[in-house]
C-alpha cells in the first residue's frame, strides 16, 4: 500500500468509482438503486463501480434478500457495505507537553489511543519526532495494526503551518520547535500525511462532531494556555500563505487583551496576583490556597458557587473575552465563535456577561459565543477527523493494489 500507483483503478473508471464511494461512504447497507439517484450514474455504470470497489477492498457484498430473510418475491437484489475497517487513519495531538496518539478505521471510530506527557525541556527537534513516531506505534500496536494497514495520518500542532505541512522560523524558533518537519516522520510509510495548526484541528473537530455542525461561518478558540485559532469563512478553513490565518500574536497590541495569553493563563494569573496583594477575602473559596492550587477551572468554579472574590476575576475576563470576540466579528463576520479545549468546561460564566457586552462592541450583528462540548481532547478529536477527511478524498488515488484484511 506505500506504493502510489494511479493505475490501480483504470483512469477511465475513477471518477464514477469516487463518485460512487463518496455517496455510500457513510451507509450501513446499500443497493445499486438506492445509489443511482444520489450519483446520477447509469444502472450498469453504478454497479460496475461498486464491483470496482468491491475488487478494491472496501465495499463487501451482502447476502441477498433471499438469504437474509428479508426476500417476498421477484429477484433479490443484491446488497452492499462499506467496510470501514478495510484500512485506518492515526490522528495525533502534538502538543507542548504532550503527544495523544489516536488510531481510527475509516469513519474516525477510535480503536485505540496513547497519551504521552511530555517535560517543557524537551523541546528538542529529534527528540520530539522521536517521541510522536513511538506515540504513533504505539498505538497502532494497542490497535493491532501495522504501518501497512494506514492510509492516513494527521498531526496537530502549536504552531502556524503551511500547506506543505512546514512551520515558519520565527526569532525564537519555538515554532519549529513544535514542528520540526513532522509531515516527514510518517511521509516514508504514510500514503497520505497532513500537519496542521492543532487550533485548525479543533475548527475540524467541532464542524464534525461539536458545536459548528452545519455551520459554515466559525472561528474556533483554543483559549486556555494560549489563545489560538482555526478560522472557517463560506465552509472553507483559512489557511494563508505561511499556515498564519489563525495565529493570534497580534493580540500583543490590542489594547484591553494585551498578549495572546489564554484565558486560563489570565484568570490564574490575576488570582495569583491577587492573594500575593491581599486582595482576597478570609471567607472567599480561594483563601489560603497556594499559587500552584489557584488554577483557572478553581477560580472559574469558586465563581459559579457565589464567591465575590472569584467573581470579580471572571468578570475580567469576561471584557478580554469581548474585545477579543469583536476583533474577530470586526474582521472576519462569523455566526459563531466558539471557544475550545480544557477551559470550555468552565468558561460558561464568563461567557454570559461577555454576550451581553459584545453586543455593545459591535456596528455587525454580535456573533454567538458557545463553548465547545468536546473538552480538552479537541485537537485529538479534530487530528483524526482530519485524517479521515484526507482518506475519504483521496483513498482510491495511491494504492496499488486492493485494501485486505491481510495489512492489518
Amino acid at each position: 500500500m506505500s506504493d502510489i500507483d494511479a493505475t490501480a483503478i483504470p483512469r477511465g473508471a475513477r471518477a464514477s468509482v469516487e463518485t460512487v464511494l463518496a455517496a455510500v461512504w457513510d451507509d450501513e447497507m446499500f443497493t445499486s438503486n438506492d445509489v443511482m439517484p444520489r450519483v446520477g450514474l447509469t444502472r450498469s455504470t453504478t454497479i460496475e463501480a461498486i464491483d470496482e470497489l468491491i475488487r478494491f477492498g472496501v465495499v463487501e457484498e451482502l447476502p441477498n434478500a433471499r438469504a437474509g430473510g428479508d426476500y417476498r418475491k421477484g429477484r433479490p437484489a443484491r446488497r452492499f457495505a462499506f467496510r470501514p475497517d478495510a484500512a485506518s487513519v492515526v490522528g495525533v495531538d502534538a502538543g507542548r507537553t504532550h503527544v495523544i496518539a489516536t488510531v481510527a478505521d475509516l469513519r474516525g471510530r477510535p480503536l485505540a489511543r496513547i497519551s504521552r506527557e511530555l517535560t517543557t525541556d524537551l523541546d528538542d527537534a529529534l527528540r520530539r519526532q522521536e517521541v510522536v513516531a513511538a506515540a504513533i506505534d504505539a498505538a497502532l500496536a494497542e490497535a493491532r495494526i501495522t504501518r501497512d494497514g494506514v492510509v492516513a495520518v494527521c498531526v496537530g500542532v502549536p504552531a502556524p503551518v503551511d500547506s506543505a505541512g512546514r512551520s515558519p522560523v520565527r526569532h525564537n524558533e519555538f515554532w519549529r520547535r513544535m514542528n520540526p518537519d513532522l509531515v516527514d516522520t510518517a511521509a516514508p510509510w504514510a500514503p497520505l500525511v497532513r500537519v496542521e495548526n492543532d487550533a485548525s484541528l479543533a475548527a475540524v473537530a467541532e464542524s464534525a462532531h461539536g458545536a459548528a455542525t452545519g455551520c459554515r461561518n466559525f472561528i474556533a478558540v483554543l483559549a486556555g494556555d494560549r489563545l489560538g485559532s482555526g478560522v472557517v469563512i463560506d465552509g472553507r478553513l483559512l489557511r494563508g500563505a505561511h499556515g498564519g490565518a489563525g495565529e493570534l500574536i497580534p493580540f500583543d497590541h490590542v489594547t484591553g487583551v494585551g498578549s495572546a495569553d489564554g484565558i486560563g493563563v489570565h484568570v490564574a494569573t490575576w488570582a495569583r496576583e491577587a492573594a500575593a496583594r491581599g486582595r482576597i477575602g478570609a471567607r472567599s473559596r480561594l483563601a489560603g490556597l497556594t499559587a500552584e492550587e489557584l488554577t483557572a477551572p478553581v477560580v472559574f468554579h469558586a465563581a459559579q458557587a457565589g464567591d465575590p472574590d472569584a467573581a470579580d476575576i471572571i468578570a475580567r475576563s469576561a471584557r478580554v473575552i469581548t474585545r477579543v470576540a469583536a476583533v474577530f466579528g470586526g474582521f472576519f463576520d462569523p455566526e459563531r465563535i466558539i471557544f475550545c479545549g480544557a477551559i470550555a468546561d468552565s468558561i460558561e460564566s464568563a461567557l454570559v456577561p461577555a454576550r451581553a457586552m459584545l453586543q455593545d462592541e459591535m456596528d455587525l450583528p454580535a456573533p454567538e459565543l458557545v463553548a465547545s462540548p468536546l473538552g480538552a481532547d479537541v485537537v485529538a478529536i479534530g487530528a483524526v477527523a482530519a485524517a479521515t477527511e484526507s482518506a475519504r478524498a483521496h483513498l482510491l488515488a495511491f494504492a496499488s493494489a486492493p485494501l485486505t484484511a491481510s495489512s492489518r
